[in-house]
């Protein structure tokens, strides 16, 4: 079995467009969330979303290349392309047919969905753009990114609603655990801030009707009352210790655990009594080898509903036990970033490996008002310092999908 080491990551966020500015303003407890600029959201109820801000598509693809595809698929290559840079690859130097490329999307081109549609209905379906089933299928951010680093390798798009991106990154390191590929780029991209996106989740009461930004996405407080919608990409580079090493390579962090599941309970809702996500990260500790007891922090789901924080909270205490449970640090990057769904487990996967690497676990932001549901160690407001060994990644889709990672600090031996 071939150890699995992360050599480079790359993000596109609501707080920043690099993985550094992303980091800092996640440490620092900056909020991502604002009145809403894409659209008029005015007859949909709700006020505020987290936008990526000052995306410069150009930076990373020309111009011919980024009109063919979607927002989403912009985010994935321009986070992919970072990634790549990060980790020092150069195609031409390694065997690309076992360089692969795993990226989701919870919803895909929902941006060209909407345009396109629009478009048949006002003009008629001889309107409809040439590029329009290109733009928008799943699986064209897995796709593009391929075409674009010229990784010839697996190319899969997992699509498990919010739990996309871990599933991603989990089934790559599975894929070089095993030894079918070297190296792999993982993680998630999603752009559905659009009329359609926000009335969609609308709908579903899942959104917070808040106008309020700071008191939006308040994960684990007793005032919480929906998520914020997100969008933008993460995604890390993973590659066999073998092939890193070989090429010199700087390894950030490593990837020792992996569990997935499904609650088998209900379309939207968690299973209340927390036991599938617990058993998901069950498996990730087990196939980490460690204890309960040796898990410093947890990037949590998080996602300020009502149903998701506190069966969250019941969950940490299935898998870790009440002692552990009570002493682990926990918190919620959707405080900042608001709900990236299909891309959130990319991002939060590089909230984790940077706090292995800075020894730093960052805020729940907004956390004020206590909840007797959640009463865990949410670290509210201000980060802190801390020794940091290994992380979990909680991600929890719709459908009742589960997926956890167990992140460690990178150590030769």
């Amino acid at each position: 079995m071939n150890r699995v080491v992360i050599t480079g990551m790359g993000a596109i966020t609501p707080l920043g467009n690099t993985v550094d500015a992303f980091w800092n303003s996640l440490k620092n407890g900056e909020n991502g969330i604002a009145p809403i600029t894409k659209f008029d959201a005015s007859e949909t109820g709700i006020s505020v979303a987290a936008e990526v801000k000052d995306f410069e598509p150009a930076l990373y693809m020309d111009r011919k290349e980024y009109k063919r595809m979607d927002l989403y698929s912009q985010y994935a290559v321009a986070a992919s392309v970072q990634a790549v840079a990060d980790a020092g690859v150069e195609v031409d130097k390694i065997d690309a047919t076992r360089f692969g490329v795993i990226i989701g999307s919870g919803i895909g081109g929902l941006n060209e969905m909407e345009s396109g549609i629009i478009k048949m209905e006002n003009k008629g379906p001889k309107r409809v753009p040439p590029m329009f089933v290109p733009m928008t299928i799943g699986n064209m951010a897995a796709g593009n990114t391929s075409i674009k680093i010229g990784a010839k390798g697996t190319s899969l798009d997992i699509v498990t609603a919010c739990a996309s991106a871990t599933n991603s990154i989990g089934e790559a390191y599975r894929n070089i655990k095993h030894g079918y590929s070297d190296a792999i780029v993982a993680g998630g991209a999603e752009g559905t801030i659009c009329k359609i996106g926000i009335a969609g989740f609308a709908a579903l009461t899942a959104l917070s009707e808040s106008t309020d930004p700071d008191r939006a996405s308040i994960p684990f407080d007793k005032e919480r009352n929906g998520f914020v919608m997100g969008e933008g990409a993460g995604v890390l580079l993973l590659e066999s210790l073998e092939h890193a090493q070989k090429r010199g390579a700087n390894i950030l962090a490593e990837v020792v655990g992996y569990g997935t599941n499904s609650d088998a309970y209900h379309m939207t809702a968690p299973s209340v009594d927390g036991s599938g996500a617990g058993e998901a990260m069950k498996m990730a500790m087990k196939e980490a080898g460690i204890d309960a007891s040796e898990v410093d922090y947890i990037n949590a789901h998080g996602t300020s509903t009502p149903a998701n924080d506190s069966s969250e909270t019941k969950a940490i205490k299935y898998a870790l036990g009440e002692d552990n449970a009570k002493n682990v640090a926990i918190s919620s990057s959707k405080s900042m970033t608001g709900h990236l769904l299909g891309a959130a487990g990319g991002i939060e996967s590089i909230a984790c490996v940077k706090a292995l690497m800075e020894d730093f676990v960052p805020p729940t932001r907004g956390l004020q008002v206590a909840d007797e549901a959640c009463d865990l160690d949410y670290i509210p407001n201000v980060g802190r310092a801390k020794e940091v060994r290994y992380t979990l990644n909680n991600s929890l889709g719709f459908g009742g999908h589960n997926a956890v990672l167990c992140f460690k600090k990178w150590e030769e031996a």
